[in-house]
């Protein structure tokens, strides 16, 4: 059997390779090549070095929406992360309609980006006019808690199954060791759960701080980065400068741009996976 296995692999394992390769590691490959050129289309780049580079870095609106982007990852990580643990721990007790809950906190995140975007975007500027406050397009405050209250909403049922998974999984021989001893639900909190879950938080960590990244639907059609840019995050930056732009020139320096996104989100999502795997706990 793992003869046959092995003689037959490389022919399943083919098809996926081939299409993975054409949709993903050359046009990759391709756009990195670009974002050293000067182009309008990709039939007539000219090869510039690294002066993309240079000129998105020294661009003030991509530093601006780098650090308008830091300060909303950090905020909706904590409130996701948190909110979505302490619901998986409410719902994991003895509770009566514990699944429909769960059904309920995880339908938010079934709901395409932009449309959830222009919905919010309603809410939210209905609630402002109410308050006689200035709408979305004129308020920087307003847009950047609106966009973590849409990220939050939309993502906090979804890490809660992945919590609920980790909380399911906790032996309950560790569990019933702990009440022997007299720990208080505190103690079997922070010295059972939490170490016994830390695939999980890994997990989710990873995914959000991924995803709030990349924001981009949503901010788009909630925002659409104004007012005069404040709200604008990294990949909506490189979505005007790419498009909004006019030249040649412009092309590759938000190529280059979409680049340096790239590795700041790998070295940030690596350094976050190395941190918290080191507190897993090996069962």
């Amino acid at each position: 059997m793992e003869k046959a296995l092995k003689r037959w692999f490389p022919i399943f394992v083919a098809p996926t390779l081939a299409a993975f390769c054409v949709g993903f590691i050359w046009p990759f490959l391709h756009g990195l090549y670009l974002s050293f050129c000067q182009f309008t289309t990709v039939d007539n780049a000219r090869f510039v070095g690294v002066e993309n580079y240079m000129k998105a870095l020294a661009d003030t609106s991509f530093i601006d929406s780098f650090w308008f982007t830091v300060a909303f990852v950090i905020v909706a990580t904590l409130i996701i992360n948190v909110t979505a643990f302490a619901i998986a721990l409410a719902l994991t007790k003895e509770l009566k309609g514990t699944n429909i809950f769960r059904t309920v906190f995880f339908m938010p995140n079934l709901i395409g980006g932009i449309v959830l975007g222009y919905i919010w975007q309603t809410l939210f500027n209905a609630i402002l006019m109410k308050m006689g406050e200035p709408l979305l397009a004129l308020n920087t405050q307003a847009g950047y808690w609106g966009l973590i209250i849409l990220l939050c909403w939309q993502q906090i049922g979804y890490m809660m199954i992945i919590y609920v998974a980790g909380l399911q999984n906790v032996p309950p021989d560790l569990m019933e060791a702990a009440s022997i001893d007299g720990a208080s639900s505190w103690q079997t909190l922070w010295k059972v759960k939490l170490p016994m879950v830390m695939p999980s938080i890994t997990i989710c960590l990873f995914l959000t701080i991924t995803n709030a990244f990349k924001l981009f639907d949503q901010n788009l059609s909630l925002t659409a980065g104004d007012p005069a840019h404040t709200t604008e995050m990294m990949a909506l930056n490189i979505y005007y400068t790419f498009y909004a732009r006019a030249g040649a020139a412009w092309k590759g320096i938000g190529q280059a741009k979409a680049v340096v996104f790239f590795i700041l989100v790998v070295i940030i999502g690596l350094t976050q996976l190395k941190a918290t795997r080191s507190k897993e706990v090996q069962q």
